[in-house]
């Protein structure tokens, strides 16, 4: 029931977009979005001991829907490279340079994709989409 609840609130919000008109934003304004994302997710701290020096952008754009509030996610595939902090635990680590395999999280919020710098680690899109598949579905 509050799942029913809680999807109808989101659409009387103004989040009642399909996933084509969803999509279409989301092309529209990647650019911007690739940026925010890197100024979001480098000024986090995390992972602890790395500094994030660049992204390798995957093309597309996976759509999945929370299962509670009925807000859709966009994930895309990303590459990480990471350099050490000086000083910092990392430091001597030899892995640190390996570039990381990710996805890089959107939401749409009252009809504008957004982001925070939330990245799912080690996981592309579609492998997150199922391993969280109790909280989100496909669309």
């Amino acid at each position: 029931m509050a799942g029913w609840w809680q999807r109808l609130r989101a659409k009387l919000k103004g989040d009642a977009v399909s996933p084509e008109q969803a999509r279409a934003r989301f092309v529209e304004n990647r650019a911007e979005l690739e940026r925010h994302f890197f100024e979001a997710a480098s000024a986090s701290g995390k992972p602890r001991g790395l500094r994030w020096q660049a992204l390798e952008w995957e093309p597309g754009l996976e759509l999945a829907r929370e299962k509670e509030t009925g807000r859709l996610s966009g994930l895309v595939g990303v590459n990480i490279s990471f350099e050490a902090v000086e000083g910092g635990d990392m430091e001597d680590v030899s892995a640190v340079g390996l570039l990381r395999n990710a996805s890089a999280v959107f939401f749409l919020h009252r009809g504008v994709w957004r982001t925070t710098g939330k990245v799912i680690m080690n996981l592309n899109p579609d492998e997150a989409i199922r391993h969280f598949g109790e909280q989100y579905e496909r669309v």
